[in-house]
């Protein structure tokens, strides 16, 4: 009876329409609570009497969380893989975890230079690169339908939240600048995450919890160096012994990236990172769309257009953009 439950539950998750259910979900919720963590993190009250303080140590932030999902990929392995072997070329690893930190640092460097309705919608957008540097590096073939999908999910995000700034005058636009400019570098490096990610599955059968581990320890090393270079790690210290309740958030902060990471890599290896970047968007739009319907916003039209275009491109690409399987002979 256990032996038949087991193999119930064993052909449930080889299918594949479950399997991606699990996967949305899981990054979903995983990263709805991250994101209310990280504003309450980052923008929370830090005062001590008539002195108030702001959070500075995002670098740190991100050391921190990259050690907790190491050792959340670390404990993983140890109890569902035991001793299998990963034959993943170390320094894949380490390009990887370069061009993911270096899309991290560019989009928020961004910040500096444009709104954050561009930030937003320059990143909606990642699925873009993704696919056109994985045909013309790893010469990928999508079906055409494919095309069609993401240009309509990217069109529809991208109209769902783009707010024009009504009080910008003609004297305030800009068609491209130094902002821009790091949003394609960013976009750029995702493509190349993309590009690396895809190698390590294809060549390598490289496993998501071993990815997700060596990946998170080349961060950790990046990050750990930046921190001691910078001294930023000495006045995070200083600042969580003086606010020490902010240091059960950050934890907390960390377990939810571990476990959204954790479905992140598992989307990665079993779909791709062409379908990782499209959950990952989408997750946005969702986000957004379920804070309008609960709280009884009214959409504009744009945003019932975008809504929509990413609902059709969901569709289309659920029923025609998947690449017809390979038969064994």
């Amino acid at each position: 009876m256990v032996a038949g439950k087991g193999a119930v539950k064993g052909s449930l998750w080889q299918n594949e329409k479950v399997r991606f259910a699990v996967c949305f979900c899981g990054v979903f919720v995983c990263y709805f609570y991250y994101g209310i963590l990280q504003e309450t993190i980052t923008r929370g009250d830090y005062s001590q009497g008539e002195k108030k303080e702001k959070f500075r140590y995002a670098t740190t932030l991100v050391f921190i969380q990259c050690i907790i999902n190491a050792i959340f990929a670390r404990i993983l392995i140890q109890i569902f893989e035991g001793s299998r072997p990963d034959h993943t070329q170390s320094w894949l690893y380490g390009v990887c975890a370069l061009s993911y930190l270096g899309a991290m640092v560019s989009s928020n460097s961004a910040l500096q230079y444009v709104n954050y309705p561009t930030q937003v919608l320059g990143k909606s957008c990642k699925p873009i690169p993704v696919m056109i540097l994985g045909v013309t590096i790893l010469r990928k073939k999508y079906p055409m339908a494919k095309y069609l999908c993401v240009l309509l999910i990217v069109t529809g995000v991208a109209l769902f939240l783009y707010k024009p700034n009504k009080g910008s005058t003609a004297s305030d636009e800009h068609f491209f600048g130094f902002g821009e400019m790091l949003l394609i570098l960013s976009l750029t490096l995702d493509g190349l995450t993309g590009v690396a990610q895809d190698h390590m599955r294809g060549r390598f059968q490289t496993g998501a919890n071993h990815m997700m581990l060596n990946v998170n320890l080349w961060s950790t090393l990046v990050l750990g160096l930046a921190v001691l270079w910078t001294g930023e790690v000495w006045e995070f210290l200083s600042f969580a012994d003086r606010y020490p309740s902010i240091i059960y958030n950050i934890l907390l902060f960390g377990f939810t990236s571990a476990l959204g990471q954790t479905f992140i890599f598992m989307t990665v290896v079993y779909f791709g990172p062409l379908t990782c970047s499209i959950v990952t968007t989408t997750r946005k739009f969702f986000t957004i769309l379920g804070s309008v319907l609960l709280f009884g916003n009214v959409l504009s039209p744009m945003q019932w257009l975008g809504t929509i275009l990413v609902f059709l491109g969901l569709g289309l690409d659920a029923k025609f953009g998947k690449a017809p399987k390979k038969t064994t002979h």
